[in-house]
């Protein structure tokens, strides 16, 4: 297994695919950077040696880093000279490099130097991901006619880091949805569920997913890694051990709904776009207010001093005041001064009237551009950050019809172009500086969601926020994953009576790049307290441990279980269940939810299994035997 990247996720997934799968990886880093996290059991960890790429194939025996930990290959760029020393006999390789042209550019190299090589490759652009997929794949049979079809399917796989984060982090500022997971158009929904009174028992939903530790609702008890036993986490628990966990919270896939599409944009000259009121600002509209008892008093002066008709007198005293009337001279002293009056409030209402015009243009291009928070809006996620992470958790939200109110600092943030399109309000501003926050109307906002890519403003906005509203739902977007833990915790045992969660974008996006490698799709990932359950799409045939057993019969607790059946014939299915029907397709008859737990599986079938890590690598065969438990 190859890895290459120059940040957390490829260090992350160098250490899944070596602690969960037992795989040996091949690590390329750029010279630069920091170790990886290490790999193995603790009494094998050691600091991992840097191999030039000329050597890194060719490593003599007895030299290099032990089995249980990768080779680093330290290179600037993928180019095809490091390319040829790492993939000619390698299974798998993964582009992981946060440059989706230099992911491009690394993939047609590596596809030409091994057809049978399988390509996973990070990429943020999907129309991009969805064409590249089918070049490489037709590149592998153009190269190698015979090529089994079964690994065309798995050849090569184009995966986001913020498509595989955002549904967890979209859903952990929503109440009730903590856990949510995207399977053929459709949201499977979890939820943590309180525990049960004396005498009761927990509703499991469609199924229990797992049993709490004993100190989750405990603000001072112990996190769940340092629990054991039953005590802990339990992942995937049996009927026996949830009715035998008495005051234990439990997480329960509660219902699948159909994702909704996206709340249509808001015809840009319409009334709800653009407001009237902001086009007039107070000062101004105090200085028109002004002007306007000044002409008032100057035609009911007119009137009373000429006895003319009050129509003609206003429409005199308009003339004057744009100086088109002819000069008062000869006319008697009253009229005159009116006349001089009037000429003077007209040089008044010459720049009122201009500036007025350059607010109104500003006001009417801002309403065509962002739009502002309304004076009343509440009950709303408030959402920093709109990177690529904050631009995906947008569109999920949306989706959901969550109302969002946006903060970016960064004028030509590349998500602006959608919170534009979807006509949800924006604030330009760092979001350290005072009355940011306050202009996102954080104080009646219902969670706030920080995903900017620096973990001091996250934690800043974080704790000014709990500052103005202290039972505020509070979800941050922290780098390291020891980091969000310590964070978690401190937040917790403060704000007893909120919710917190700390999020790392890549312990949440690894296991499905890993399980990608290991060619299995993974569908999403569930954090559950600090680990994480898998949802994973298996074909039947070639499993012992499903095919010919009924979907009670292969249920593992602890390691997995069946949650839904493809009920679509093996021509008519979609290869990838975790993305939407590409446009032109299509959908098929989609996937059947708890399935009858007396139904048999036969080899054409395709299951959707709810795993943990070590579950999912003993059912592909390829667990280590060091590995954790998940």
């Amino acid at each position: 297994m190859v890895v290459c990247g120059d940040d957390g996720l490829a260090r992350r997934l160098a250490a899944e695919l070596g602690e969960v799968y037992g795989e040996r990886v091949t690590l390329v880093v750029p010279p630069a950077s920091e170790p990886p996290l290490a790999v193995g059991p603790p009494a094998r960890r050691g600091r991992w040696g840097r191999i030039p790429p000329a050597r890194a194939s060719r490593a003599p025996e007895g030299e290099g880093p032990p089995p249980d930990e990768p080779r680093i290959v330290a290179a600037a760029e993928p180019d095809e000279e490091v390319l040829a020393t790492v993939v000619a006999g390698a299974a798998a390789l993964a582009l992981v490099y946060e440059d989706d042209d230099r992911n491009v550019r690394a993939a047609l190299v590596a596809r030409r130097l091994n057809p049978r090589l399988r390509l996973v490759i990070r990429l943020y652009n999907r129309k991009l991901g969805q064409h590249l997929e089918d070049l490489l794949d037709q590149a592998a049979i153009v190269a190698e006619p015979g090529i089994d079809p079964r690994d065309r399917d798995s050849a090569t796989t184009v995966l986001s880091d913020a498509d595989t984060a955002a549904p967890a982090l979209a859903a952990s500022a929503v109440a009730g949805t903590s856990k949510v997971v995207q399977a053929d158009g459709l949201l499977l929904r979890a939820v943590e569920r309180t525990p049960p009174g004396p005498g009761e028992t927990a509703d499991p939903g469609l199924c229990t997913l797992a049993l709490l530790s004993a100190t989750a609702t405990d603000p001072a008890g112990s996190d769940s890694s340092v629990l054991g036993g039953e005590r802990g986490l339990q992942l995937l628990p049996d009927d026996r051990a949830v009715a035998a966990a008495t005051g234990r919270g439990t997480v329960a896939l509660e219902t699948v709904t159909h994702a909704g599409p996206a709340q249509a944009a808001v015809p840009r000259l319409s009334a709800a776009a653009l407001p009237v009121a902001s086009l007039f600002s107070r000062r101004l509209r105090w200085s028109l207010a002004g002007i306007t008892a000044a002409v008032t008093a100057l035609a009911v002066a007119s009137w009373l001093t000429t006895g003319d008709h009050p129509l003609h007198a206003v429409y005199v005293t308009l003339l004057d005041i744009f100086a088109i009337n002819d000069p008062a001279v000869g006319a008697p002293t009253q009229r005159q001064v009116l006349q001089i009056l009037s000429g003077f409030v007209g040089l008044l209402l010459l720049p009122v009237l201009v500036a007025a015009a350059l607010e109104a243009l500003g006001a009417f291009r801002a309403a065509t551009v962002l739009r502002r928070p309304p004076r009343g809006q509440s009950g709303h996620v408030v959402l920093l950050g709109l990177g690529k992470i904050g631009t995906r958790v947008l569109a999920r939200l949306r989706e959901l019809e969550i109302p969002v109110v946006c903060v970016e600092s960064d004028p030509r943030a590349r998500g602006l172009a959608l919170a534009r399109r979807l006509r949800v309000p924006v604030v330009v501003g760092d979001v350290t500086d005072e009355g940011v926050l306050e202009a996102a109307r954080i104080h009646r906002a219902h969670a706030l969601l920080a995903l900017t890519s620096s973990d001091t403003t996250n934690l800043e906005a974080a704790l000014y926020a709990r500052g103005v509203k202290p039972d505020l739902r509070v979800v941050m977007r922290l780098y390291e994953d020891d980091f969000a833990t310590a964070v978690y915790r401190t937040l917790r045992a403060a704000h007893p009576g909120a919710l917190t969660r700390s999020r790392s974008v890549t312990h949440l996006a690894a296991p499905a790049f890993a399980g990608a490698m290991m060619g299995r799709q993974i569908l999403g990932a569930m954090a559950v307290e600090r680990r994480v359950l898998l949802f994973a799409a298996v074909d039947v045939a070639g499993h012992p441990q499903l095919e010919g057993l009924t979907v009670t019969e292969c249920f593992r607790p602890g390691a997995w279980r069946v949650v839904a059946l493809d009920t679509a014939s093996p021509a008519d299915r979609r290869p990838d269940l975790a993305s939407a029907p590409r446009e032109g397709t299509v959908p098929g008859p989609g996937l059947a939810w708890q399935p009858h737990p007396g139904y048999v599986l036969k080899p054409e079938d395709r299951v959707v299994l709810a795993a943990t890590r070590r579950g999912l690598a003993e059912l592909l065969g390829r667990a280590g035997a060091a590995a954790p438990p998940s």
